[in-house]
């Protein structure tokens, strides 16, 4: 191990990109497997309707997981917006440790804060009122239970309901709230929160009660990879590229 730890967000693999399936691989099969531990901090599917979905891809993505796993290091996954219903028989195909939305881990001496992201997003209303609704206990319960054709018009529908809704608002209204970024880092005493969702890869510096602290935005994968590599000196982002 060469103390790395890498962070990666919003791949949105799906059939319609292989582009990207292919550098995820690589990435898994190259790089991962020498990082003292890997985080996915959500959306690494376009959507997931359920782990009974017999989809290819996904037991495709589950060996590579598994594999990485297998040579010692572990992987960690945070809920996206997109993938929240990811479930634990899957989970434990691939070999990934499931955590909670918000999450505090120790990098080499520093408590850090992960999450997707979504949640700091509070000044659109319209859509923390939505997530709250999909993360109904009971309507997850109910929906998993119906049948997978069902599930996959349901899951058409929300998205391109989703998509039609996010073209008529500013992007300043989809970003995340400064204020809720602050409240979260006091909350959880960290210097240092990581996220994606909102697909704008940054370092930004902030200060908090006197002390410099930083939020970190991770990328998505659609024209290229964005990793994230933490190491004891410091944190770079770095573009892979796809195909």
């Amino acid at each position: 191990m060469n103390q790395t730890t890498l962070f990666i967000a919003d791949l949105h693999l799906s059939t319609g990109r292989p582009d990207i399936t292919a550098a995820f691989l690589r990435f898994m099969a190259e790089e991962a497997p020498r990082a003292d531990a890997l985080y996915i901090l959500g959306d690494l599917f376009e959507f997931w309707i359920g782990d009974d979905e017999p989809n290819p891809l996904h037991a495709c993505v589950a060996e590579a997981c598994r594999a990485c796993v297998g040579q010692g290091t572990p992987v960690y996954f945070v809920h996206g917006n997109r993938d929240f219903l990811l479930g634990r028989d899957f989970a434990g195909r691939a070999g990934l440790t499931l955590l909670p939305e918000h999450t505090v881990v120790e990098l080499y001496g520093k408590p850090v804060l992960i999450m997707h992201g979504d949640t700091l997003c509070t000044d659109d209303r319209d859509y923390q009122r939505f997530r709250r609704i999909t993360h109904w206990p009971w309507l997850q319960w109910l929906f998993r239970r119906l049948p997978l054709s069902w599930r996959i018009k349901v899951a058409d529908g929300m998205r391109n309901k989703s998509q039609n809704a996010n073209q008529a608002k500013s992007m300043m209204l989809m970003d995340v709230s400064q204020l809720e970024v602050e409240r979260q880092m006091a909350q959880h005493k960290v210097e240092l929160l990581i996220h994606g969702h909102t697909h704008r890869p940054d370092i930004h510096q902030l200060t908090l009660d006197d002390r410099a602290a930083r939020r970190i935005v991770l990328g998505d994968w659609y024209t290229q990879g964005s990793v994230l590599r933490v190491t004891p000196e410091g944190e770079r982002l770095q573009r892979r590229q796809l195909g």
